[in-house]
């Protein structure tokens, strides 16, 4: 099931800021939510723990149920090359991950609601599932008659983008379109999990 609660909770609950509106809310509670947040040492987790931790954290960055994350990892380890790289590469190219990571949106949970809505369209066909995904060279982009709604115009000023575009991505916000260039690899993917601790759990 996905949570659908306060989203700084979960930042606080996986010890990092996981969007950037939680960053201040981080700053200000660095400790987890409820009555013995404070009193609660992370330190003192275990090793699985710790693995779940990682697990949960992953599944929260990218806005994803456990049955969705589980089918991505089953996916991950059919393919060649390092198991923990190839299941970031599969949550980086989702459509949803796509259009926040390209700044046409200011958080995951608002691309998700963007696609849902049917304002985003690849290769020119609107597409309103956020796990459809995405293949290098496929271009997506916003409807026309979604491009003067205010969410857009600000994702053309730049408000939402990253100071550094991913790698991956070639991003024309004025156009308000991005193309996948290639499969993301590890070092484009800046995130704060440790996926070999997701692979471990999972491989348990």
């Amino acid at each position: 099931m996905r949570y659908t609660g306060p989203k700084v909770r979960l930042s606080r609950r996986a010890g990092v800021p996981l969007t950037r509106k939680a960053v201040k809310y981080f700053e200000a509670r660095p400790y987890p939510p409820g009555e013995h947040g404070r009193k609660t040492n992370r330190r003192n987790v275990g090793d699985y723990g710790m693995r779940l931790l990682e697990k949960q954290k992953l599944r929260w960055y990218y806005d994803v149920s456990e049955r969705q994350l589980r089918r991505y990892w089953d996916l991950a380890v059919r393919r060649p090359g390092r198991s923990g790289e190839e299941l970031l590469a599969i949550l980086e190219t989702r459509l949803a991950s796509i259009v926040v990571r390209s700044g046409l949106a200011p958080s995951i949970y608002a691309a998700r609601q963007y696609v849902n809505h049917g304002h985003i369209t690849v290769d020119g066909r609107k597409v309103d599932i956020p796990s459809y995904l995405v293949k290098p060279g496929q271009v997506i982009g916003v409807r026309a008659k979604s491009r003067q709604t205010q969410p857009f115009v600000a994702a053309a000023e730049g408000i939402y983008a990253d100071e550094r575009p991913a790698g991956f991505l070639s991003v024309d916000l004025k156009e308000l379109t991005v193309t996948l260039l290639q499969k993301p690899v590890r070092e484009q993917i800046a995130i704060p999990v440790d996926e070999q601790l997701v692979v471990e759990h999972y491989s348990r």
